[in-house]
């Protein structure tokens, strides 16, 4: 006879509440909506999670550990730090865009700047930023930067790269991928001084 495998209410509840964040937001999110979604009582979510704060966490942190695999599986150690900064990048950037928690939340920031839809937006931003400032430290000890603060000049790529595919596709001709990666990495390779 065949045993039917546990069901992992935690895990449920994890996708339940994900998907309720990712509809309504966190704003608009109850408990009570999640236990629907995950077809669960109120007192089992609470079994896991005080409260839907802790909830919003645990996903948060799903999310940001998807951010750095995503980061790890385009990394190609034998391309030069800025071929892959810039294909790490664009690959972060596209998850952003597509994934429906992340745009969710990006709206209810803009919208009504919820704090704990803030609180995640940050979070998923520091773990961009934390992964390229550690590629940072490891270009410099391999000879590929000269000696720099790696934690602002991981802010200032990440800023550059955000703004070059997305606040200038909104106001002028679009650029493409093989054109922001070519310029993004000629103008942190090279700089802009002349000869």
């Amino acid at each position: 006879m065949e045993q039917k495998k546990p069901v992992d209410r935690r895990l449920q509840i994890v996708e339940a509440a994900a998907k309720s964040f990712a509809m309504f937001g966190y704003k608009a999110t109850t408990m009570e909506l999640v236990s629907k979604i995950a077809a669960v009582g109120k007192g089992t979510i609470y079994t896991f999670f005080a409260t839907k704060e802790d909830l919003f966490s645990e996903i948060i942190g799903h999310l940001c550990a998807e951010l750095r695999v995503l980061a790890e599986r385009v990394i190609d150690r034998e391309r030069n730090f800025f071929d892959n900064l810039a294909s790490v990048l664009h690959e972060l950037l596209l998850f952003r865009e597509k994934h429906e928690l992340i745009v969710k939340l990006s709206q209810e920031v803009r919208d009504i700047g919820t704090p704990m839809a803030k609180d995640g937006i940050a979070k998923m931003e520091t773990a961009i930023h934390g992964f390229i400032q550690n590629e940072v430290e490891l270009a410099v000890k391999k000879g590929e930067l000269r000696a720099i603060d790696p934690a602002l000049t991981a802010f200032i790529m990440l800023r550059m790269y955000v703004a070059l595919s997305a606040e200038w596709n909104k106001h002028r001709e679009p650029l493409t991928r093989e054109q922001i990666a070519a310029y993004f990495t000629s103008l942190l390779r090279d700089g802009i001084a002349a000869g």
